[in-house]
C-alpha cells in the first residue's frame, strides 16, 4: 500500500459521494467495492484534506459521510 494507491481509493470514495450525496459506510463500501481497510484509508485521506464530513447518528447506529 502506498500513497498513490490510497489516493486512488480516495478518488473512488469522492466520486461516489459526489454522484450520490450523503451515504452510510455500507453504501460507500458497496458503491466503491473497497475492502474495510481500503475504505478507512481513503476516508482518512479525504478527512485530512477537509473534503468530507463524517457524522455518527447514535440512534441509527450508523456513520454517514458527505462532501464538504
Amino acid at each position: 500500500m502506498n500513497t498513490e494507491t490510497i489516493g486512488n481509493w480516495a478518488g473512488l470514495v469522492w466520486n461516489a459521494l459526489n454522484e450520490q450525496g450523503v451515504l452510510g459506510l455500507k453504501q460507500v463500501k458497496k458503491a466503491t467495492k473497497l475492502k474495510d481497510k481500503e475504505l478507512y484509508a481513503a476516508m482518512g485521506w479525504l478527512a485530512r484534506e477537509n473534503k468530507i464530513n463524517i457524522e455518527e447518528k447514535a440512534e441509527e447506529k450508523e456513520v454517514y459521510i458527505s462532501l464538504v
